[in-house]
Formats: C-alpha cells, sequence, structure tokens
C-alpha cells in the first residue's frame, strides 16, 4: 500500500513538472510569436512609410512638372492694397483738410472704399470709361458729407495716383517667395489696376526683377474676368492653358475668370472668406505657395 502511495506521488510530481514545462513552453512561444509579429509590425511600417514618402514625392513632382507658366494678381495678392491705400488716404485726409467737413478719418475711409467698390465694378464691366471712375469716387465720397467741389476731387483723385504707388507694404513672405519660385517658373502678373499706377508700384517694390512679363488689363485690351483676358496673356508668352497657374484674391475677377479661361488656379484667402466656388487650390498666406508648386 505505501509502495503504491509513493508511486503515485512520483506520477503526480512528474505531470506536475510536465504541466510547468508546458506552461513555460507555451509562455516561451507566445513571447516568440509576439517577437515575430512586433517585427513583422514595424517592417510594415517601414515599407508603408518609404512607398508613402516615395509616393508624395513622386506626386509632387508631377505637380512641380505640370505648371511652367504662374500668373500672379498684384493688389490684394502681392501689394497689401488695403494698408497701403489706408496709409495714402490718411496722409490725403491731413493734406486737403478734409476734417473741416469730415467728422473723421473712419468715415471717411468707410465711405470712400464703398464708392470706389461700386465705381469699380462698373469700369471692369465696361459702363463707365476709367476717367468717370477716378472722378468719381472722391466726388460722391466728399459730397456724402455736403461738399460737391468737383476741383478738389480731382485734386484728391491726382494725389492718391501719385502718392499711393509709392507706399511699398507687401504680404508677408511675398519678396521669399517670388525669388523661389522664379528659378523654377515663369512668373508673370496680370492686373486690371492703371497702368500709370502698376509698374511704379512693382518698381517701388523691387519686385519687377522676378517677372518675365507685366500685363495691364488697358494693354491687353480685356478686363479680368473676362476669359479674353487670360487667354489673350496665354497667347502673348506662348503658354498653354494646361502648364498655367493662376494667383489671385479675387473669387470673382481672378478665380473664376481664370476657370473659364480653362486655366487652374490658387485662391488667395487670408480671411478665410466663404465663397460659393471651388477653386483648384487654397491658401491663407503666400508661404503655402511651395506646397503646391
Amino acid at each position: 500500500m505505501k509502495k503504491n502511495h509513493a508511486n503515485s506521488q512520483k506520477i503526480s510530481q512528474k505531470s506536475c513538472h510536465f504541466y510547468t514545462f508546458q506552461c513555460i513552453y507555451t509562455a516561451y512561444s507566445g513571447i516568440n510569436m509576439f517577437c515575430k509579429i512586433k517585427k513583422t509590425i514595424r517592417k510594415s511600417i517601414k515599407l508603408l512609410s518609404i512607398k508613402t514618402e516615395y509616393y508624395l514625392c513622386t506626386l509632387n513632382f508631377k505637380i512641380m512638372d505640370a505648371y511652367k507658366h504662374v500668373f500672379f494678381d498684384l493688389d490684394r495678392t502681392l501689394w497689401d492694397f488695403e494698408e497701403n491705400s489706408k496709409e495714402t488716404l490718411n496722409d490725403m485726409f491731413v493734406q486737403y483738410d478734409l476734417q473741416d467737413f469730415i467728422p473723421n478719418f473712419e468715415s471717411f475711409l468707410s465711405t470712400y472704399r464703398n464708392h470706389n467698390v461700386y465705381f469699380w465694378d462698373k469700369y471692369r464691366s465696361g459702363e463707365i470709361p476709367k476717367s468717370e471712375l477716378r472722378i468719381n469716387r472722391f466726388l460722391f465720397t466728399i459730397s456724402d458729407f455736403g461738399n460737391n467741389d468737383q476741383n478738389l476731387a480731382q485734386k484728391m483723385d491726382k494725389f492718391y495716383i501719385t502718392h499711393s504707388s509709392e507706399k511699398t507694404q507687401l504680404f508677408p513672405g511675398a519678396i521669399e517667395k517670388l525669388s523661389t519660385l522664379c528659378k523654377k517658373y515663369k512668373l508673370y502678373i496680370i492686373t486690371n489696376g492703371f497702368k500709370e499706377v502698376q509698374y511704379k508700384k512693382i518698381r517701388n517694390c523691387n519686385i519687377e526683377q522676378y517677372f518675365t512679363k507685366i500685363f495691364t488689363s488697358e494693354e491687353v485690351g480685356y478686363q479680368k474676368p473676362n476669359k479674353k483676358a487670360f487667354e489673350a496673356v496665354l497667347s502673348s508668352v506662348n503658354a498653354s492653358k494646361s502648364k498655367s497657374i493662376m494667383i489671385g484674391d479675387d473669387i470673382d475677377v481672378d478665380i473664376k475668370g481664370a476657370a473659364n479661361a480653362g486655366i487652374d488656379q490658387i485662391f488667395f484667402n487670408p480671411e478665410s472668406k466663404v465663397v460659393n466656388l471651388k477653386p483648384t487650390h487654397e491658401i491663407k498666406n503666400l508661404r503655402e505657395i511651395l506646397s503646391i508648386l
């Protein structure tokens, strides 16, 4: 009986040892399998990263290869129109003692801007000539404050035309990006602004060197957004639509105009305006251009 009991104990110990060994083996196998899986995942992630990087580089190369000609708007895209114009109008407000009949500069500024937009729309659509735009935006402004002096309006117009082009504030990153882009692409300006003003702005801001050619609507014969304006410019530099892209701030004039002409666009939208048209690309600052071109 004692012998049987001893044998049972030995068998039990063997079973326990076997079970322990089995547990250790199973645990080791699990750890080994985990390590293999972990190693496989690492390899997969690395491979995916390489493939993604390759894809992005290829995509970027294709985008860069797609465009050869880059067209810029000037005002509110490169040249900070709002700030430069405001500074000029403030100088004018003091020069002609407009405070004698206008309560404050802010009232003058907001009234002028409303009339300026109105008459520019009329001029752009061909309803009024340039001369009427120039004088009426100032005459209607002072008339709103009870002054109908046409001679004063003419002086204000000449002052603005002369001195606004002397202001040189550009949007942040403008010079940096132009100097980079001009090494890879042919750059152009296409602007609706008056030629006697726009060329001076460009020279005074020292950006003329970056552009292959500058186009004003007066010289082209058509105003943006008329697609004939874009077609005439492309024809002038022998550029195809598929190799060209337009960069501008005005969704109707620059972006829609270029789209209607079959040209890709980059909408410069620093104020994040909500628009009813989806451009090819959209940026909030000029530094983002290099992520596209």
